[in-house]
C-alpha cells in the first residue's frame, strides 16, 4: 500500500514537473524614458492573446506562456505603446526582456513603437545615460558582457574621463583618490585601504551586477564629498532567472614568475587564504615593560622576550609561482505564495605574484649652490622585491518583495593578507655617508565586513515611496612583525651600528566602526502639466578609529657585530642572545608609542531638498540643496609628549552645498546639460593627526597634520551628446572647478626630505574638455556591424595658487631657484593629470559568442609630491597600457567560456620621477611590471 502511494505521489510530481517545463516566462522591468524612474502598473499584453499582467511597484514583471515567437505589448497612460516583436521563449527557460516607455504628450495622434528584441536591448544600454538629468556615464550588464569583462576594474576603465590605478582603484577626470568616491547600493562603504575613498573594484564580478553608475556632477541626495566622480555599484536583487557560474584562472608574467630568486620569508599556515595563524602576533602583551641588562632587578627575564621574536630576519630566495584566481557565483528568485524572494551569492579568491627584480626608490635634493643645477641623492636604493597578494571575498544578497514593500539584506566580506620581502643596497650621501644592505619582511592582513539592511516601501497608487537604509561596517588593518635590519657595508665586513639603525620589529593596529544610516522620500506629482519628483531625505554617518603603534627593536651588548657576516638570522640564534650569565649579545628593547597612536571620530549629519520637473517639453532640470553638519574628534599626543589632546575637536562645520543640473532635449537623440553643484573633500583620518608613520622600505616618513581644513570646490560643467543606434554616441563635455585651501602631500621642510605631509594651499582652478566617441564599422559594410571603435579623451588644465610669506611654499621655491629659474606664482595641481585617453577596437558577434579587442590607456604626467625648499617636485610619468582581449563561448547555449588577455604588451614601466629645473631626471620609485597573460574558463549553469 506504501509503495502504491509513493508511486502516485512520484508520478504526480513528474507529470507536475513536465507541465511546467511546457512553459515558458517573459520576465523584465518596464522603465520611465523621461525620468529614470520604473514604471508601477503598466499594460503587458501577448499580442493575439488573452494573456497579460501588470508590472508592479518597481514596474518588474512577469509572464507564463507557451514555448513560440511572440509580440508583447507594452503600455501605460500618458506613454507611447511600445510593440517588442521576435520574442522567442523556450520551454522551461526564461526570455529577459526590460522595456523603456516614452511619453506620449507631443504626439498629435496615437503611434506605437515597434521595435525587436535585439534593438531594444542595446537601445536600453546607454538609456539611463541619456535621461538621467545628473551629468553621468553608465554602464549596464549588457554593455560590461559585451566588453567582455570579469570585474568592475575591467569594464569601468572604458567610461570617459576614468582611469583604473593599480588594477583596482577609479579615478574620475583625472583627479586623485582625494575627489572620486565608490559607493555600494547608493551608501558609503570602506575599502581594504581605510584612508582611500574608493574600494576596490577588482573584487566584484561583473555577474552580480545590476549596472556601474559614475556621476560626475551633484545633486541634492549625494553624499558631498566627492569632486571628479561618484562610482555606484549596484548588485541585483532579484536575479531575471536562476545563475549559476563558475570561474578559474592563471596567469603568467615572464618577469615575474618561475623565477628561482624570487624573496620570500616563512610565514604561517593560512597565509594561502589571505590572514596570519598566530605566527606573526605580538609574542607578549603589549603593554608588556622590557628590562634592559644593566637593570639587576629584572633583567634575568629578558632573554625570554628576545627568545619569543621570530628568529626568522632575512628574505629568502624561492621560485615564484603564476597568479590564479577561482569564483563562484549563484541568483534565483523564487515565489513565495504572492511574493518573491530573491537570492545572490559570491566568491572569489585571488592569489597574485609580482617580483620587482632591480625596483628603485630615491630621495634627491638641490645643491645649496644656485649655479649647480644635477640633484643630488639624500638616499638611493636599488634591489629586489617579491610579493604575495591574496584576496578573497564573499557577497550574499537577500531581496523580499510583497505588493506595496521590498527588503533587502547584503552581507560582504573581504579578505586581504599580503607579505613582501625585499633585499636591498642604500647608499646615502647628505645626511649620512654610509653604504648599507637591508633586508625587509613585511605583512598586513586586512578585512572589511559589511551588512547592508534597506527597505523601499510605496503608497497604493506608487506616487509616494519611501527608502531606508542601515549600513555598518568593520574594518581592520594590521601590520604584523614588520622587521627591517640594516647592515652598514665596511672594507673588511658588515656591522650594525645607531649611525644606520638597530634591527627593527614593529606591528600597526588600526580598527575601524563605521555606521551609516539614511532614509529617503520621493514624492511624483505634476508641475506644469507634467510629470514632477520632489525627493527629500537625511543621513547620519559615524566613523571611529583607533590606531596603534608597537615598536620594539634588537640592540646590542657587549657584542661584536661583525660577527654575524652580515646575516640577518643570525641576530637572533641561541649563541647570540643576551643572558645574565653570558653578559654578551642580543636583546629586545622598546614598547608601545602613545605618540603614534590615536583615537578619533567624524560625525556627518546631512539633509537635503531636491525637485526635479520640466519647464516645457525638452526643457528639464532638477535643482536641490544639501546640508551636511560635520565634525571630528582626536584624542592622542604628539611625537614629545608636549601637546596632549583628548576629545579634540578638530573640524566643526556646518555646509549647506547647492545643485542645479539642466538638460535641453535639442531632438529625440541630443541632448545639452548645463549644471553646478557645489562640492567638499575632507581630510582622511590619518592625516588630521599628529600620528607619524614610517615605510620601512621606502624610508619615507608620513607626518599628520592637526592644522588641515576641508577643501570646498565649485563645479561647472556642460556637455553636448548625440546617441544613435546599436550603442553608438558622440559626446562632448567641458567642466570648470574652483578649489578653496586644496588638500595636497607635499615636502615637510628642507632639513627632512624624506618626510611628507599633508597641506592647504590657497586656492585653484581646473579647466577641462572631454571627447567620447562609440562607433561601429557597419556604415562600411553589413559585415563590419559588430566591429567597433570606442574612444574618449580627455584634457585637464590645472592651477593651483602657492603660500606666499615666511616658510611658504613659494618663497622656499624663490629661495632655492636655480640661476635662469623662473618661479611661477602658480603650478599645477597634486594628484590632477592634465591628459586621459581610451580607446578600444572591439569585435563582439553575439551569434557565434566571440569578442575581441584591443584597448589603450594613458595618464599624463601628474604631481605626485609637491617639492618644497630644497626638495623637488615628484612627477607620476605617464604608463602606456596596451592589453589584448580575446574570449571566446562554446556549447549548445553557450554556456562556457574561454578568456585570453595580454596585459602592458607595450612593456611599460611604472616610473615617479623628481624634476628639476636644468637637471636630470631622477627615480623617486620605479618599477619594471612585464608583460602579463592570463588564461580563463568559466561555466554558466
Amino acid at each position: 500500500m506504501h509503495k502504491k502511494i509513493l508511486s502516485v505521489i512520484a508520478i504526480s510530481l513528474a507529470l507536475v514537473q513536465f507541465a511546467f517545463a511546457q512553459v515558458g516566462t517573459i520576465r523584465g522591468e518596464l522603465t520611465d524614458g523621461e525620468f529614470n524612474d520604473v514604471l508601477p502598473f503598466a499594460n503587458i499584453l501577448v499580442k493575439g492573446t488573452t494573456v497579460g499582467t501588470t508590472s508592479d511597484f518597481e514596474g518588474a514583471y512577469s509572464l507564463e506562456v507557451e514555448p513560440g515567437t511572440y509580440t508583447v505589448v507594452f503600455s501605460y497612460i500618458g506613454y507611447t505603446p511600445q510593440e517588442i516583436t521576435d520574442v522567442v521563449v523556450e520551454a522551461g527557460k526564461i526570455t529577459e526582456l526590460n522595456v523603456l516607455l516614452q511619453p506620449a504628450s507631443a504626439q498629435l495622434d496615437e503611434v506605437v513603437v515597434t521595435t525587436t528584441v535585439r534593438k531594444n536591448t542595446e537601445a536600453s544600454v546607454l538609456n539611463l545615460q541619456k535621461n538621467s538629468v545628473t551629468l553621468m556615464d553608465g554602464l549596464s550588464l549588457e554593455g560590461i558582457k559585451t566588453m567582455g569583462a570579469s570585474n568592475i576594474a575591467s569594464a569601468v576603465k572604458r567610461v570617459p574621463g576614468v582611469s583604473v590605478q593599480d588594477g583596482k582603484y577609479v579615478y574620475v577626470r583625472g583627479l586623485g583618490d582625494r575627489y572620486t568616491k565608490s559607493i555600494l547600493n547608493g551608501m558609503d562603504i570602506p575599502g581594504l585601504d581605510p584612508d582611500k575613498n574608493t574600494v576596490q573594484m577588482d573584487i566584484f564580478p561583473t555577474n552580480i551586477l545590476e549596472n556601474v553608475i559614475v556621476l560626475k556632477s551633484a545633486s541634492a541626495e549625494l553624499p558631498a564629498d566627492f569632486t571628479g566622480g561618484v562610482v555606484n555599484i549596484i548588485t541585483k536583487d532579484f536575479p531575471t532567472q536562476k545563475q549559476m557560474s563558475i570561474s578559474a584562472s592563471v596567469g603568467y608574467n615572464p618577469s615575474m614568475h618561475f623565477q628561482d630568486n624570487y624573496l620570500s620569508y616563512e610565514g604561517g599556515a593560512t597565509d594561502f587564504l589571505g590572514f596570519d595563524d598566530g605566527t606573526r602576533e605580538l609574542p607578549f602583551p603589549s603593554n608588556s615593560v622590557i628590562p634592559s641588562p644593566s637593570d639587576s632587578n629584572r633583567n634575568s627575564i629578558l632573554d625570554d622576550y628576545t627568545r619569543a621574536f621570530e628568529s626568522n630576519m632575512a628574505a629568502q630566495e624561492q621560485t615564484s609561482k603564476p597568479d590564479f584566481s577561482l569564483g563562484f557565483s549563484y541568483g534565483n528568485q523564487f515565489n513565495v505564495g504572492d511574493n518573491t524572494l530573491g537570492f545572490i551569492a559570491s566568491l572569489d579568491y585571488k592569489n597574485t605574484t609580482r617580483f620587482y627584480e632591480g625596483f628603485e626608490n630615491g630621495i634627491y635634493q638641490k645643491a645649496p649652490e644656485s649655479d649647480i643645477y644635477e640633484l643630488r641623492f639624500d638616499r638611493r636604493q636599488r634591489g629586489d622585491l617579491g610579493t604575495n597578494n591574496v584576496l578573497g571575498s564573499a557577497l550574499v544578497g537577500l531581496s523580499y518583495k510583497t505588493g506595496r514593500s521590498k527588503y533587502r539584506l547584503n552581507l560582504l566580506h573581504i579578505q586581504n593578507g599580503e607579505s613582501r620581502a625585499a633585499l636591498y643596497d642604500q647608499r646615502t650621501e647628505i645626511s649620512n655617508a654610509l653604504d648599507v644592505v637591508k633586508d625587509n619582511l613585511e605583512y598586513s592582513e586586512r578585512s572589511v565586513s559589511n551588512l547592508l539592511l534597506s527597505g523601499k516601501h510605496t503608497s497604493e497608487d506608487a506616487s509616494f515611496t519611501s527608502e531606508w537604509s542601515l549600513s555598518p561596517t568593520l574594518t581592520s588593518v594590521q601590520d604584523k612583525d614588520v622587521r627591517l635590519t640594516t647592515f652598514i657595508v665596511n672594507p673588511d665586513g658588515f656591522t650594525i651600528s645607531s649611525d644606520a639603525g638597530f634591527p627593527t620589529r614593529l606591528w600597526r593596529d588600526l580598527k575601524e566602526v563605521n555606521a551609516v544610516g539614511k532614509i529617503d522620500f520621493t514624492k511624483s506629482y505634476s508641475l506644469f502639466d507634467n510629470k514632477a519628483l520632489f525627493k527629500f531625505g537625511g543621513l547620519y554617518s559615524y566613523k571611529q578609529r583607533e590606531y596603534g603603534i608597537y615598536n620594539y627593536d634588537i640592540a646590542f651588548y657587549n657584542f661584536s657585530t661583525a660577527s654575524l657576516n652580515g646575516d640577518p638570522d643570525a641576530i637572533l640564534l641561541e649563541e647570540n642572545i643576551w643572558t645574565r650569565e653570558n653578559n654578551s649579545g642580543s636583546y629586545a628593547r622598546g614598547n608601545f608609542q602613545p605618540a603614534n597612536s590615536f583615537d578619533s571620530n567624524q560625525n556627518t549629519t546631512a539633509f537635503y531638498l531636491s525637485n526635479e520637473f520640466k519647464f516645457a517639453d525638452r526643457l528639464r532640470a532638477i535643482i536641490g540643496v544639501r546640508a551636511e553638519n560635520f565634525t571630528t574628534f582626536f584624542t592622542g599626543q604628539n611625537n614629545t609628549g608636549t601637546e596632549v589632546y583628548n576629545e579634540e575637536k578638530t573640524i566643526s562645520e556646518l555646509d549647506f552645498f547647492p545643485s542645479a543640473n539642466f538638460i535641453y532635449e535639442v531632438k529625440d537623440n541630443v541632448n545639452m546639460r548645463l549644471s553646478y553643484s557645489k562640492t567638499t573633500a575632507r581630510p582622511s583620518f590619518k592625516e588630521l593627526s599628529v600620528v607619524q608613520i614610517a615605510d620601512l622600505l621606502t624610508g619615507v616618513l608620513f607626518l599628520g597634520n592637526l592644522d588641515l581644513q576641508p577643501t570646498y570646490i565649485d563645479n561647472f560643467d556642460f556637455r553636448f551628446e548625440v546617441f544613435g543606434d546599436s550603442a553608438q554616441m558622440f559626446a562632448i563635455s567641458s567642466f570648470y572647478k574652483k578649489f578653496k585651501d586644496p588638500i595636497e602631500i607635499v615636502a615637510y621642510d628642507i632639513t627632512a626630505p624624506n618626510q611628507f605631509t599633508p597641506r592647504n594651499s590657497p586656492s585653484a582652478d581646473v579647466l577641462g574638455l572631454e571627447f567620447e566617441a562609440r562607433k561601429n564599422f557597419g556604415f562600411i559594410t553589413e559585415g563590419l556591424k559588430d566591429l567597433s571603435l570606442n574612444v574618449n579623451v580627455s584634457i585637464i588644465d590645472s592651477k593651483i595658487e602657492m603660500a606666499k610669506g615666511e616658510n611658504q611654499e613659494y618663497d622656499s621655491r624663490q629661495t632655492f631657484a636655480r640661476d635662469g629659474e623662473t618661479i611661477d606664482e602658480t603650478r599645477q595641481l597634486q594628484g590632477q593629470s592634465p591628459f586621459l585617453v581610451n580607446a578600444g577596437l572591439n569585435y563582439n558577434n553575439r551569434n557565434i559568442g566571440l569578442e575581441t579587442g584591443v584597448f589603450y590607456n594613458v595618464q599624463g604626467k601628474t604631481l605626485e609630491v609637491v617639492g618644497f625648499g630644497q626638495n623637488p617636485d615628484v612627477f607620476t610619468q605617464p604608463f602606456n597600457s596596451l592589453n589584448f582581449n580575446f574570449s571566446k563561448t562554446f556549447g549548445q547555449e553557450q554556456n562556457s567560456k574561454i578568456t585570453l588577455k595580454v596585459n602592458n604588451i607595450l612593456n611599460d614601466t611604472r616610473e615617479s620621477l623628481y624634476d628639476s629645473f636644468g637637471a636630470a631626471k631622477q627615480n623617486f620609485s620605479y618599477r619594471e611590471i612585464g608583460t602579463a597573460f592570463s588564461l580563463g574558463y568559466s561555466l554558466n549553469f
